[in-house]
């Protein structure tokens, strides 16, 4: 079959998914926001990035924005449809952004599949979740409610829809859901594993090794949302309880998810002068965002690896820290709770208790903890049991997608 695959970063969460289908010979097709350079390993063609939106309704804002990036996409499909008579079986796209809101106009009798990575609520999920940071919790609401129009829009839409933990898929309500089937991206286990050669050099030169007193976290940016200011609230009992500690945090100062502080440029310049003079700043090592190789090797020497998010979408690094054999040591939220069961693959302490993360982090780095060996390798099991990329994920996506190809009679069975 021809297949499109269509994500305003390219290859986003089809970097295993592409190539394998076009490895079992469909013609595959990547659309791709044209300033949008990370390499692909499928042909790429490139629609107009949007120029900026204006709107004198900021509620009507982020649904204005989103529409003009699915008007690009829809303009981009046009032309491969009428100036190269590319009409594809299969179209398989993002539905964050927008890109597959109009795509059904451009090709009526394509099938329409989406990621669908997570419906925004209003209450039980991040928003209202920490009150240290609520502004004003109306306000909050509302623009949640603005935020998810073109999101519920892509399910109506599409004929079937795809998210990868279970959680994430329970975000949309029940109407929507039945549209919608779980499977993980998957993790390449074969590259993200124990190694107990592991090293990794700091850059003030110091050699850290699988075994040494590490303790890491890591995050796309440093950030409430990924608990960065729980933890850096937990690091001064830490360091005063373990000298030889090192700790390890990889990245950005920027914001993924939420707003930036009001007093500080950054979230974190924001922690470091909360905690002045309370931590060993020679011992913590901001490494920024680094290379895969980089974040596997600090992953892999980890003694403990702390990961913490609000309700929220599971973030990669848990699932690969998982598969490296890592002590985790995670918010007791309900993504983590998916993959976590505490005391078995892993210890989980209450997002917001910082005394309790300190005394779990102790307890790990001191080795007090008699059953972390095997909560080790129980975490690496869980991720070869459920969510290795080539024995369960890639197989089962392949299947998915295929399930969709113009045969006349496929019949799709739910991943649940």
């Amino acid at each position: 079959m021809k297949l499109l695959f269509v994500h305003q970063n390219f290859p986003g969460q089809f970097p295993h998914l592409a190539p394998a289908m076009q490895a079992r010979g469909h013609a595959v097709l990547a659309m791709t926001d044209q300033k949008n350079q990370r390499p692909s390993p499928v042909r790429v063609v490139k629609y107009k990035t949007p120029e900026a939106v204006t709107c004198s309704q900021p509620l009507a804002l982020f649904y204005a924005e989103h529409v003009e990036r699915g008007l690009m996409a829809a303009r981009g499909a046009r032309a491969l449809r009428d100036r190269h008579g590319y009409t594809p079986d299969v179209i398989f796209g993002h539905s964050g952004w927008g890109e597959t809101l109009f795509l059904r106009e451009i090709w009526p009798e394509a099938k329409l599949l989406v990621y669908a990575e997570l419906l925004y609520r209003t209450r039980g999920q991040d928003v209202g979740f920490d009150s240290e940071f609520i502004r004003d919790l109306d306000w909050s609401r509302f623009s949640t409610t603005a935020r998810n129009a073109h999101l519920a829009m892509g399910i109506l839409q599409c004929d079937a829809a795809l998210a990868p933990t279970r959680y994430q898929a329970d975000s949309f309500p029940p109407e929507l859901q039945s549209k919608i089937s779980v499977i993980h991206d998957g993790i390449d286990t074969d590259i993200m594993r124990p190694d107990p050669q592991a090293s990794f050099t700091l850059p003030n030169g110091r050699v850290l090794r699988a075994g040494d007193e590490v303790l890491t976290f890591v995050s796309r940016s440093l950030e409430p949302y990924r608990g960065f200011h729980i933890f850096m609230r937990a690091l001064p009992e830490v360091m005063a309880a373990r000298p030889e500690a090192q700790v390890v945090l990889i990245g950005g100062d920027g914001v993924s998810y939420g707003g930036k502080p009001q007093d500080a440029d950054s979230w974190k310049a924001k922690m470091l002068a909360e905690t002045e003079g309370r931590i060993d700043l020679d011992r913590v090592h901001f490494l920024g965002r680094v290379p895969y190789n980089n974040y596997r090797s600090v992953i892999q020497i980890a003694r403990v690896h702390c990961y913490l998010t609000y309700p929220f979408v599971l973030s990669w690094s848990l699932t690969e820290a998982m598969s490296a054999g890592a002590y985790v040591v995670g918010s007791d939220t309900e993504p983590v709770r998916e993959l976590i069961r505490d005391g078995e693959n892993g210890r989980l302490v209450p997002f917001f208790d910082v005394p309790a993360l300190s005394a779990a982090l102790i307890r790990g780095l001191s080795g007090a903890d008699p059953q972390a060996a095997a909560i080790r390798a129980a975490a690496r099991q869980t991720i070869l049991d459920g969510y290795d990329l080539r024995q369960h994920s890639l197989p089962r996506l392949i299947d998915w997608v295929e399930s969709f190809a113009p045969s006349g009679d496929a019949v799709v069975t739910k991943a649940r």
